[in-house]
């Protein structure tokens, strides 16, 4: 298989984990499976009434659910599949005297500490701090094989164009803002604080008199049990949801800043069709963002917002990559 095709076939995979997770966490199974990397005790969910009566013997303190539990075990299965399929990028890397070798063995790696994140979530039951790295692992991830894949292919762009070069440092900073925007959403959704506000455009009542910044994101609370629906009060659940609001809002106004540049003056037609492509999924995504307010939050709309930061992310690494390469 040649190494692009295979790039192609590992993203698909890496978007399919992310987005399997992201339906895991939002339909609650993040502790279908109470063990790792089985499933009480087992290779597949217990599903006959012997299987079940001996994981309810062996984990009497859980309650068996095999819908819940089939939702981790296929994210499970799938994340296997796609460290298979990374490492099978990082052997071809260093068959092949030409290929890059230092990306491949970073994101070997990640994958690595992405599986030790998988099972603390579960060890850890579901402890924010490391929900979050997860999530933030599965993009970063995703990042990396996209500019490796973009590595491959021979990337032409005419030159002449001087604001361009002036542009890259400011894609980098909106590059930048995203990623804050994303982990701003991992935590959100981490301490199951996306419901805090039902109202647009901030917030219902008298939200600035209950910000508690501090107590919101600390990143190392404690309880005796598991973290799954949350341990904190109203006021931190609020305060998060209402930073990833007015993160929202900054992203979107830098990022329709870049979009105009770029249309603006790049002789590009590759960044211009960049540029529109951006704008196509910044406005998608303050969609799906509304939505989810004033829907409350519907599995569907829920795992789409999460494809379509993954896509921003995409879409804004490979602008990066051009700018800084014409640069």
């Amino acid at each position: 298989m040649q190494m692009t095709s295979l790039l192609k076939l590992t993203l698909v995979f890496t978007l399919c984990v992310i987005l399997m997770g992201a339906y895991t966490r939002l339909s609650d199974a993040g502790l279908g499976c109470p063990d790792w990397p089985g499933c009480y005790g087992m290779i597949k969910v217990p599903t006959q009434s012997h299987e079940l009566a001996k994981a309810q013997d062996s984990f009497p303190e859980h309650t068996v659910e095999p819908e819940k539990a089939w939702l981790e075990m296929i994210h499970r299965y799938i994340a296997g599949t796609l460290g298979l399929l990374v490492a099978f990028i990082l052997f071809i890397s260093f068959r092949r005297p030409d290929a890059p070798k230092k990306l491949p063995s970073f994101i070997a790696l990640l994958i690595l500490f992405q599986a030790a994140l998988g099972m603390w979530t579960v060890t850890m039951k579901l402890m924010p701090v490391v929900v979050m790295s997860h999530l933030i692992g599965g993009f970063t991830l995703i990042s990396l094989l996209w500019l490796l894949y973009l590595r491959t292919k021979p990337l032409r762009l005419p030159g002449g164009e001087p604001r361009l070069r002036k542009l890259a440092p400011y894609a980098l900073f909106c590059l930048s803002l995203l990623v804050l925007q994303i982990i701003l959403g991992g935590w959100t959704s981490s301490n199951y604080a996306a419901l805090a506000c039902t109202t647009l455009p901030i917030c219902e009542g008298d939200w600035v008199s209950n910000l508690d910044p501090l107590h919101a994101f600390y990143p190392l609370h404690k309880t005796e049990g598991s973290y799954e629906f949350g341990i904190l009060d109203y006021s931190s659940r609020m305060t998060i949801h209402v930073a990833h609001r007015f993160g929202a809002i900054i992203t979107a106004t830098a990022l329709l800043w870049l979009v105009y540049c770029m249309i603006k003056f790049s002789h590009s037609q590759l960044l211009k069709r960049s540029a529109w492509v951006l704008l196509g999924l910044l406005c998608l995504q303050i969609a799906l963002g509304i939505s989810n307010v004033v829907l409350h939050l519907p599995l569907g709309i829920a795992v789409s917002h999460n494809a379509g930061a993954a896509l921003l992310l995409l879409t804004l690494v490979f602008i990066n990559y051009a700018l800084w390469r014409k640069a």
